[in-house]
């Protein structure tokens, strides 16, 4: 082996001028050098190694090649310390190449890619000229190879020029023998066509006669159908108006004597009870005689709510309650949480419920009057389990009607001359219920008299 000293890359001409390249270092050499250096790489420590390659040093050789390929060219193109490390590594594994090269005697058989790379990278007098040369070399090869490719893509091409020939003529042949026997063929459908549609002339006429024959029939028919669901719809219609008729009829008898019934007998009990009720108070005895007619006094069945407030108690008074309670058949209608959130609001609704429905219980047991109590429906998030207590009614608005609603539909449904009270502080609610004949009272009222149970 030679010994050098310095850059290898100081070898310059006969001028003492360095050697340096006028152009891109060809491809092929680059790729080659890359190689080069990757495989040398391994041999120095990490501290021989260029700062941006030291990341590097512990890939292997294909993956320095592949992830540092550009920073290794660069750095060997660059650094002349690095490259002459690389150099040294290149004497001691290709030594016999290295020392043909430097001598300037490159063998005659080698690569002239690996000639130019290994001179690339030694640099020795006239390196220039062998990269240079190495780089003509392999554009005459990579030359030489597309003129084969291109020779042979031609012959594959005059190839196939030839067989699509001979398959245009040999389907010239069978085309031009097919369409011979295409026209013999054409000549006889010809003749069964221009027959055919003689005969499709001849049945057009014919189903045109039968068509219009047809329609007649059918026009005729439509109007007899026509006419027959014309009469049906009338008898349906009729039917349906007699049906609906008689289902009226007979709902209205059996309402009309139901209610009818439930009001007069409730109003004749009204009347009776009255009547005995007077007659303890007077003291009259069973006799023939009618002392009462001469006096002036309220006859039976006459006596309503509205008498009660001539005498002489406040609107307040819980007596004045007891008094309109104790009247005959007297019914007492609620306003369930006009009374509660006026009592005990701050109670939740099912705790104020209970303690009304309570107090009423024993209001009913005391006086012996028929008790409703209405709450509106549309404040309950679920239908509400409740026993109603002994005496007393509990009802509920259904969706879309309002308890005030329903406190007037009671009170509409009672036969004139009952006593009817209405427990409300609503003031349309008290007006509603006077309107029809009803006594109101404000919940204040009851609420004392529930409070003296």
């Amino acid at each position: 082996m030679v010994e050098r000293t310095g850059d290898p890359g100081a070898a310059g001409d006969a001028d003492g001028v360095p050697e340096a390249l006028d152009r891109p270092l060809p491809e092929g050499v680059r790729r080659r050098v890359v190689a080069l250096v990757a495989d040398a790489f391994g041999g120095l420590t990490v501290t021989e190694l260029p700062t941006q390659l030291r990341q590097y040093a512990r890939f292997t050789p294909t993956r320095r090649a592949k992830f540092a390929g550009n920073a290794m060219a660069a750095a060997v193109e660059s650094d002349p310390v690095f490259r002459q490390r690389i150099a040294g590594r290149l004497r001691e594994t290709q030594r016999e190449l290295a020392e043909a090269i430097e001598g300037g005697s490159p063998p005659a058989a080698a690569d002239p890619v690996d000639v130019a790379a290994v001179a690339y990278v030694l640099r020795p007098m006239g390196w220039v000229k062998l990269v240079e040369a190495a780089g003509e070399e392999a554009q005459r090869a990579s030359a030489e190879r597309a003129g084969e490719e291109a020779a042979r893509e031609l012959q594959r091409l005059r190839d196939e020029l030839a067989e699509a020939k001979a398959a245009v003529r040999h389907e010239t042949e069978r085309t031009r023998t097919e369409l011979e026997s295409a026209r013999k063929d054409n000549d006889v459908l010809q003749r069964k066509l221009r027959s055919a549609q003689s005969d499709v002339k001849r049945g057009a006429a014919a189903l045109r006669k039968v068509e219009a024959e047809l329609e007649s029939v059918r026009s005729e028919a439509a109007a007899r159908q026509a006419t027959a669901d014309g009469e049906a719809r009338r008898l349906r219609s009729r039917l349906a108006e007699a049906e609906s008729a008689l289902e009226a009829s007979r709902r209205a008898v059996r309402e009309g004597r139901s209610v009818e019934d439930m009001r007069l007998r409730l109003l004749l009990d009204t009347v009776l009870d009255a009547a005995q009720g007077l007659r303890r108070e007077l003291a009259l005895p069973p006799a023939s005689m009618r002392p009462a007619d001469t006096v002036d006094a309220v006859e039976p069945g006459k006596m309503t709510p509205k008498d009660i407030a001539t005498r002489a108690l406040s609107e307040m008074d819980p007596a004045l309650l007891d008094q309109l309670l104790a009247l005959p058949q007297a019914h007492l209608v609620v306003d369930g949480y006009n009374v509660t959130k006026t009592g005990y609001p701050t109670m939740p609704l099912e705790k104020q419920r209970l303690r009304l429905l309570g107090g009423l219980a024993v209001l009913a047991a005391q006086t012996g009057a028929e008790m409703t109590c209405v709450f509106d429906g549309a404040e309950l998030a679920a239908p509400v389990l409740l026993a109603p207590p002994r005496g007393v009614r509990v009802l509920f608005s259904k969706p879309g009607v309002t308890a005030d609603e329903l406190i007037r539909q009671l009170v509409r449904a009672e036969p004139p001359g009952r006593p009817v009270v209405v427990v409300s502080t609503d003031r349309e609610v008290a007006d509603g219920v006077a309107r029809a004949g009803a006594r109101p009272v404000a919940s204040a009222l009851l609420l004392k008299r529930l409070a003296r149970t």
